[in-house]
Formats: C-alpha cells, structure tokens, sequence
C-alpha cells in the first residue's frame, strides 16, 4: 500500500456543506475551520477575563461525488463501491458517493450533460478515448501540479501502454484504472473434442481459421467476434496485426487525423468479413459484444475475441476448462488498450478536486489496483500490483491472469481524436454496414474516412 501522509485538505481548513451527487458544486456555504481540534472542553479563565467562547463545531466531511460505469459482466458495482467505502473508512474527512451510471456510452452521456449544466460529478471513471472529447469541453484538470507535489505518486510504476492515452500536449489528464487489452478465450474441452491440443491456441490468422472451422461444429460457432458498439477496437486489433509497421496507427498523434482508408486496414476488414462469409468459421452478421461472453460461457461457441475485462466473469461462470492467449498475430501481435481513466472535473471547488486526488491515488494504488483485477479481469494498472501477496497468490492459482499484463508489450492507444463521438461512429457505424453485408470492405472504409475527415475539419484549419 502507498503511504500517504496528511492528505492535502487538511492545510486547507475549510467547512463544507454537503454536495450532492452532481449537485451544488458551485456552492460556497464554507465557513473558517477550527485549526483541527473538535474538542467541546473549555479550559478555566481568570476571573477578570471574558467569558470563554463556545467550543469550534466539528469540521464536516468533504463531499466528492463519484461516477463509474461497468461494462463487462459481473458484480463490479458491489467491488467499485466496497472500494470507496474502505477509502472512506482510512480517510474520515472524505466523504465518496458513488454513482453507477450504466454502461461507458450512458457514463459519457451523462458526464456530459453534468458538464454542461455545471454541475459536473467530483471525479469520474471514463473511457481513456473521451480525452480530447473532455479538452473541448474545457471539462477536466491537469493533474500535473498534484503530480509533482505528491512524493506518494509513483508516475513511473504505472505501465507505459495505459499511461500513452492520459496525456495531450504535454500534460496529464487521468490516472489509468479501468483497463483492459483484446484476448482470446478458448474452450479447452471443445478442443479436445476436435481433435485439437487444448494447451495449443491459435497463435496466427491462419491457424485462428483453420481452428474455428474445425471447431465450428455440433450446434455451435466456431469463433465469435462482437461487431457493434465496440466493433471499432476490434477492427484496431486486426489493423495493428496486419500492419507492415507495428507503429502504424488508425489516428494522428495530435488527435486531429484518422487514417482508416488504406490498403493494409481494408485488408484487415476483408478477413474479418472473410472469417463468415468465406470460411465459414464465424456467424455472418453483426455480433452483439454482451451476447458474445454469454454465448462463449454457454457452450454456443468455442472461441471468442473479448475483453480481458470478462476474465473473472467467465471464470466464475463457466462449467467447463477454458485458457485464454493473445490475440493471433498476422505479421506481430497487437491489441489497442481499452477501459477507462480516472478524471477530475474543473467546474468543482478546489477542495473536491483535492479531495478526488486523494481518492484517485488510492483507488490506484498497488493493493488497490490488485484487488480490482482479481476481482473483474481487468489488467492491474501498475507493476507493483503483481508483487502483492494477493496478487501473487491469485496469479499462481489463476496464471490466465496475467496474459493479458504480458500482451501489453504488443498494445497501443485505442482510437482517441477531437470530435470523438463522430469519428468514432463513423468507423463503428460503416464496419457494422460490411458486416451486415451492405457494403463491401474497401466502401465501407473510404466512407468512414470521408465522415471522419468532415468531423476533424475545424481542428486542421
């Protein structure tokens, strides 16, 4: 566990009225604090003195509201609030209310309705790819002066795959949390029932075909990939995987350029449509991301390309043995990173923000980042995470664990520009059209380039 020392607030002296859930931030109810002391004992005066003051009131806690979504199966609201209620417990001058807010599509919604309406929550889990979205709403912090002032933060022990999508122009703007890479989940029993080596998973393209039409067999699929809200992260997967240089990218690094149109990426598309319509190893259509660990936990297909954020769902829920690798490489492996940061919000008073970093470091802090990864699946988002006994302890029982950790040396920034939203759907929106059948790879592709291309102008002029 970090040490932390006497959190920042306590120099600040402040009384604060409670602040709702994205309410009364704006308020300034504060009164002068007592120096620290809460006692109601008053010492005896002379005779001639005045009569002694009442004794100080009691400082109240400081409120910072709190807003997460969950979008993987499981119980993680229950771990996400037992987390904030042990934060509370070691820091009594905080008080955390935790808001669940659905999946990250509802989470982002109403993040940004809190943001224009002032009233924005204190600190909030969001996807790593709202940054730019979040800077052209004027609606976060830097967190550099915490940074450089907080000798408890280890910014270096974080890995430097989930720190690339917390930082524009110079600065840093989140602290990872909630982060996840692509893997492949496999059906060990339904390997050996096709006559395949159950600790050997397809490893390339080819043999990820060659496997899923074996596998593709007695009433279920022989492999799975969703294809709709998150249908653009995996598309990344097979563009970097494909890419004759590992450090191509779908975007620019000022977050201005989108580059999906080129030959290599319409390359990667054709072999996902290739994978149904052409080898008969996939269900043709759009594949529905929360249908997909569903079906792979039910037996209804023995393969699937999913979230490392579904690791403990599927180990808790599945009847049958199961291993989990990288995703297959065509000329390297590759997986964007995905999941989401921890931001702090701008239209709140410096006392919440001071408050939310007591709570951001916490929230990722070695022991802390263990327990959320055993608890969900996620990757924990700092190497000294994985040299906790807890972690130890469960990696050794569970080592599927850490594939996911040791595919980060293969994984890069998940697509994140100005304009998100747009851009982001303009590519999701034309993948689901060529899985559909609608459009064929090389179309759907200079579409999603011309949408995007529109949706960036006003950042390139």
């Amino acid at each position: 566990m970090l040490k932390y020392g006497k959190y920042m607030l306590a120099s600040l002296g402040f009384t604060l009225v409670l602040a709702g859930c994205g309410q009364g931030n704006n308020n300034s109810n504060s009164t002068a604090g007592s120096g620290g002391s809460s006692g109601t004992e008053e010492l005896a005066a002379p005779a001639s003195a005045a009569p002694a003051s009442a004794a100080p009131a009691a400082k109240e806690p400081v409120e910072i509201s709190f807003y997460y979504p969950v979008n993987v199966g499981g119980p993680l609201t229950k771990v996400i609030d037992g987390m904030a209620d042990s934060f509370m417990a070691k820091f009594p001058d905080i008080k955390v209310k935790p808001v669940y807010t659905g999946n990250y599509g509802d989470n982002t919604v109403k993040i940004q309705a809190g943001v224009q309406a002032k009233q924005p929550p204190d600190v909030a889990v969001m996807m790593s790819t709202e940054l730019y979205s979040m800077l052209d709403m004027n609606a976060i912090i830097p967190l550099d002066d915490f940074i450089a002032k907080d000798a408890d933060y280890q910014k270096d022990d974080f890995y430097p795959a989930f720190v690339e999508d917390t930082q524009a122009d110079g600065h840093t703007y989140s602290v990872p949390f909630q982060r996840s890479t692509i893997i492949l989940y496999y059906n060990k029993d339904m390997f050996k029932a096709a006559g395949l080596d159950p600790n050997k998973p397809p490893t390339n393209w080819d043999e990820l075909v060659q496997y899923a039409q074996k596998l593709n067999r007695d009433g279920h699929a022989g492999l799975e990939i969703p294809g709709n809200d998150d249908s653009y992260w995996m598309f990344q997967m097979l563009a970097r995987q494909i890419a004759s240089d590992p450090k191509q990218s779908i975007m620019g690094d000022d977050g201005k350029k989108a580059n999906f149109n080129t030959p290599e990426n319409v390359e990667a598309l054709q072999f996902w449509l290739d994978l149904s319509h052409k080898y008969k190893a996939m269900p043709e259509g759009v594949i529905d991301w929360a249908a997909t660990p569903t079906d792979f936990i039910a037996g209804k297909t023995a393969m699937m390309m999913h979230t490392s954020g579904n690791l403990t769902n599927v180990k808790n829920n599945a009847k049958f043995d199961f291993g989990v690798a990288f995703s297959p490489a065509k000329k390297q492996y590759g997986s964007p990173t995905g999941g989401g940061n921890l931001y702090i919000f701008k239209d709140t008073s410096p006392e919440k923000q001071a408050a939310a970093w007591e709570f951001v470091k916490y929230m990722t802090a070695p022991e802390q980042a263990a327990l959320f990864s055993s608890s969900s699946g996620y990757v924990g988002v700092r190497k000294s995470a994985y040299d906790t006994a807890a972690m130890k302890s469960y990696t050794e029982s569970f080592p599927q664990a850490l594939v996911a950790r040791d595919q980060l040396q293969y994984a890069f920034r998940e697509l994140s520009t100005h304009n998100h939203g747009k851009v982001s759907s303009a590519l999701t929106n034309q993948i689901q059209s060529a899985l559909a059948g609608k459009v064929d790879a090389a179309g759907a592709l200079k579409q999603a380039q011309e949408e995007a291309d529109r949706a960036l102008a006003p950042f390139n002029k």
